[in-house]
């Protein structure tokens, strides 16, 4: 279509369809992935933290197009999307996890072990103080961010620094894709007032500031080329070119 818009279909009920018609036409994931995620959404209470489906189906595909074999994950929750990356990877590709609950970073080595995932490493502690530290092999050729929206831009300027042109132990390669999510933050980062009358929490609103920051950022480099893709709770494709 020759519109910028984002589609809106003329019902919930059409949305959903054509939503499912497309995840049943697009390369499905495992049964052990799909019944992880399925456990998860109906047993805990904190669950809207983890992707869906079918958007993970677009991350294995992203990961796929571009052969990626070493992902780096900010922020892990309980595993379900470091699955997704080590499915993608395959058996040879390595994911790294930066996760800050304790908890949460058990309960993922504990559903790793359960399913047979054994190329995925998580690292625990606050992920400003641990991404520095990182030392891989080889470098990243794919991040996705799924963390405290409030540390993005931060997060962003450390990868950047960790990947500088001619550095020796680069972070990420040339090309890497850093997949960042919830950067619409439900329509607020692009409208303040898109909720309404609904009123802002201070916490919401320094998500908001935060993210808006990031997309600025992601934008404005020179090092960089990206794409927000408004679907979803909105999700900003970076390209680092050097």
């Amino acid at each position: 279509m020759k519109e910028n818009e984002t589609p809106l279909y003329a019902s919930p009920e059409l949305g959903r369809s054509v939503t499912e018609y497309s995840a049943q036409h697009s390369t499905p994931l495992p049964k052990h992935i799909t019944e992880f995620h399925a456990s998860i959404a109906t047993s805990r209470e904190d669950s809207m933290l983890m992707s869906s489906n079918f958007q993970s189906q677009w991350n294995y595909i992203l990961a796929r197009s571009i052969g990626a074999k070493r992902v780096l994950e900010i922020g892990v929750y309980v595993g379900y999307s470091a699955m997704v990356w080590s499915h993608a990877v395959g058996p040879e590709g390595r994911v790294t996890g930066l996760e800050f609950e304790p908890d949460y970073a058990k309960l993922a080595n504990d559903a790793f072990v359960a399913n047979g995932v054994n190329n995925v490493d998580i690292v625990v502690g606050p992920a400003a103080e641990t991404l520095p530290k990182l030392s891989p092999s080889e470098p990243y050729d794919i991040v996705f961010l799924d963390a405290d929206k409030t540390g993005y831009p931060g997060y962003l300027k450390q990868l950047l620094e960790a990947s500088r042109p001619g550095a020796a132990g680069r972070l990420l390669r040339p090309g890497a894709l850093i997949i960042s999510d919830n950067v619409l933050r439900r329509g607020l980062v692009a409208d303040i007032n898109a909720l309404g009358k609904a009123s802002l929490e201070d916490d919401n609103m320094k998500h908001v500031v935060a993210v808006r920051e990031f997309n600025d950022l992601c934008v404005s480099n020179p090092r960089l080329e990206t794409f927000l893709v408004p679907l979803w709770d909105g999700v900003n494709i970076t390209r680092l070119i050097d």
